[in-house]
């Protein structure tokens, strides 16, 4: 099932990004979304943005740490996590070598064919059960 979005605004967020991008972020979004449906402690998820940035947060329960969708200024897609958290180093100690990272705070992607749904799903139930 597609989640709808938020609102307008996030929409417009995903509109504005390149095709290939898009595709890749709009996999990422779905992923959150399922993720999320499979922790029911976590709560409703909420989107909106930050940063300009789609945002899935958890204000329900406080059990996560925000994720983030966005494109970085070299190009692909990206998955950010708050760079004041474990949740990228973790994640990278778990999988080393397997994805190109930027410092603490995101996983870089060129294209689509790079999104496991295994591994990135254990990266974002992380982020969504960060404070439990």
């Amino acid at each position: 099932m597609k989640q709808p979005f938020a609102s307008e605004a996030v929409k417009a967020a995903f509109d504005t990004v390149e095709r290939d991008a898009r595709e890749g972020l709009l996999t990422l979004r779905a992923l959150i979304f399922k993720t999320a449906a499979r922790l029911p402690e976590v709560g409703a998820l909420q989107e909106a943005l930050r940063w300009g940035q789609p945002a899935y947060l958890t204000p329900e329960t406080k059990s996560g740490s925000t994720l983030r969708l966005g494109v970085p200024k070299t190009g692909g897609f990206a998955l950010y996590a708050h760079c004041q958290t474990d949740i990228i180093s973790s994640f990278v100690s778990t999988f080393p070598g397997q994805d190109q990272i930027d410092g603490n705070r995101a996983i870089l992607f060129d294209d689509l064919s790079q999104i496991d749904p295994a591994r990135h799903g254990l990266l974002i139930r992380h982020a969504l059960t960060y404070h439990l």
